[in-house]
């Protein structure tokens, strides 16, 4: 039984949330898979999964043998850049994910320009506006917007994001521009990612606490694009990013309105799992995403 193989199968097994999936992503037929677990199994004397056709769960054996095992990949994992001189060269591949049109917008650039400067490196650049997991997913480094849940994460801030409500000039003349968040309530406006309501949050300038106004909008969707492309439309009022529509703001063809009722604007972050020594790769990117991404944010205040 090779054991190193059988903790990477296991370690897969739980990522994935069921054999079938993990002999999926590791290109391994079923029963062998299987067989190499029970193997595993028999070998330690002891149960790590509880499997049934509706889910798997890790035994409380399987739970603390799973925490030991991602220690020691990751020491693996060391000892291989190391090795491969990974620490005194930028070499190798990195993995790095951002939302969607940000990533398109911001961060291709600079990956593009990165793998022009330095030419032993490749990357992966994996746009979604779901969250993945740095560890799960196998990511080396994240852009972040918002605030960051306590975790073990080392967060490099590189900016911030305002949150902007904008409007097509022709849907204004026609509706009047609103003067106060609650006169929204009056008029038409589109959702991202809403359901068939949704709360607003504003800045009281003169109490200095936000509060929240219930939107019944005539359109919702679920890319920000659309709701950008649906306000140039003039189906209705929306709120997006900045970056969103930072280039139709610039050409007037929408406006932002209630600037003094904005709430803070958000913190972006490069984040990345913590770890020793960070592979020189990594450090280097950072250093050129880091300088870049900072430029890029202060252009759009």
């Amino acid at each position: 039984m090779d054991r190193l193989e059988a903790m990477s199968i296991v370690l897969r097994t739980v990522e994935k949330g069921s054999l079938t999936a993990a002999a999926k992503a590791l290109n391994m037929p079923l029963p062998t898979l299987s067989r190499k677990v029970s193997e595993l199994e028999a070998y330690l004397g002891t149960k790590l999964l509880q499997r049934s056709t509706r889910k798997l769960t890790l035994t409380d054996a399987g739970q603390e043998y799973v925490a030991a095992v991602k220690r020691i990949m990751e020491d693996i994992e060391e000892v291989e850049r190391a090795a491969s001189s990974e620490y005194t060269t930028p070499r190798g591949e990195l993995v790095l994910t951002a939302p969607l049109l940000f990533g398109q917008m911001y961060m291709l650039p600079i990956v593009t320009d990165f793998l022009a400067t330095y030419p032993d490196i490749n990357a992966q650049l994996l746009l979604s506006d779901r969250n993945l997991h740095l560890y799960d997913d196998h990511v080396d480094m994240a852009v972040r917007l918002g605030a960051l849940p306590d975790s073990s994460m080392i967060a490099t801030r590189v900016g911030s994001m305002d949150t902007v409500v904008v409007a097509s000039p022709d849907l204004l003349a026609a509706h009047g521009t609103p003067k106060h968040p609650k006169d929204l309530k009056t008029m038409p406006c589109v959702v991202f990612a809403g359901p068939s309501s949704a709360i607003w949050s504003f800045s009281d300038p003169g109490a200095k606490r936000e509060f929240g106004v219930d939107i019944l909008p005539r359109l919702s969707v679920t890319a920000a694009e659309a709701a950008v492309q649906a306000a140039l439309r003039r189906t209705g009022v929306t709120r997006v990013y900045r970056y969103h529509c930072a280039s139709e703001l610039q050409s007037g063809k929408l406006v932002q309105i209630l600037r003094d009722f904005d709430v803070p604007p958000i913190p972006v972050h490069l984040v990345h799992a913590a770890r020793g020594q960070l592979p020189l790769k990594m450090r280097v990117f950072l250093d050129f995403a880091a300088d870049r991404l900072r430029s890029a944010m202060t252009k759009l205040r």
